[in-house]
């Protein structure tokens, strides 16, 4: 599917109700285009998988329930199960209230040796680029800092509307996020013991590159919308009985 990484913005988070979430997309409608690829799909969204890393004490799960001010998240994306298509190695870093990521396109049968420490080589990358070979040697650094290792996979369904120019706008919708414990660097989209992390709660998010847009404020007025953190990972591992049932002996 296309790429379309906002490699620093802002963005904001609100918890919805489902009928809410559809009056909301409405009002989106007139001010952005749907995902393309989403556009093909029922209810216009469509399956995104995480295999999320972190240390074995947990190193990035307390930096965020600490409120560490810098701090970063090291995921695989994937869409799709099977064969050797494509995943995605992905570093998503807070500073302040800035939100920057980093991406590299990687073969599937390259993961698996990447998460062990090996060296990261223009062979492993699907799309070879300077920027997916700056973005996989900082995320394998930060792997072997680490020594991170597959901790949960988080899954959900996400409907995605954008608008490009300089002020890049990007509005999303995820349902059904689902989170379970993993231990090894498996592309399933499966979920055998599935623990859903936020109920029937749409998380919507509102992300932009420059400023916050005018009728942004206006849609927030208008439904009457408060802000709240939807961390995925860190919500998914609280909903699975915290961290005890992560860590290995």
């Amino acid at each position: 599917m296309p790429d379309n990484l906002q490699k620093q913005r802002f963005e904001f988070k609100y918890h919805l109700e489902s009928h809410t979430a559809l009056a909301v997309r409405d009002f989106v409608s007139s001010y952005l285009e749907l995902d393309a690829f989403g556009a093909t799909q029922p209810n216009y969204s469509y399956p995104v998988h995480s295999l999320y890393l972190d240390s074995p004490n947990l190193k990035t799960y307390y930096d965020t329930i600490n409120g560490e001010r810098n701090r970063y998240k090291l995921r695989i994306r994937y869409y799709e199960s099977g064969g050797d298509r494509p995943v995605y190695f992905e570093m998503k870093r807070r500073i302040n209230s800035i939100i920057a990521k980093k991406r590299a396109k990687v073969y599937r049968s390259s993961a698996e040796r990447l998460v062990s420490g090996f060296m990261p080589g223009w062979h492993d990358l699907a799309v070879k680029d300077d920027d997916g070979m700056d973005a996989i040697l900082d995320i394998s650094q930060k792997i072997n800092y680490l020594q991170a290792r597959p901790t949960v996979h988080v899954s959900y369904l996400r409907e995605a509307w954008m608008a490009d120019g300089t002020n890049k706008i990007r509005v999303t919708f995820d349902r059904d996020v689902y989170t379970e414990p993993v231990q090894e660097v498996v592309f399933k989209n499966e979920m055998y013991r599935p623990t859903r992390v936020f109920g029937n709660t749409v998380i919507l998010e509102l992300k932009f590159t420059d400023r916050f847009p005018e009728w942004f404020k206006t849609l927030v007025q208008v439904f009457g919308l408060r802000q709240q953190s939807a961390a995925k990972y860190v919500d998914g591992l609280i909903n699975l009985g915290h961290e005890n049932k992560i860590r290995l002996s």
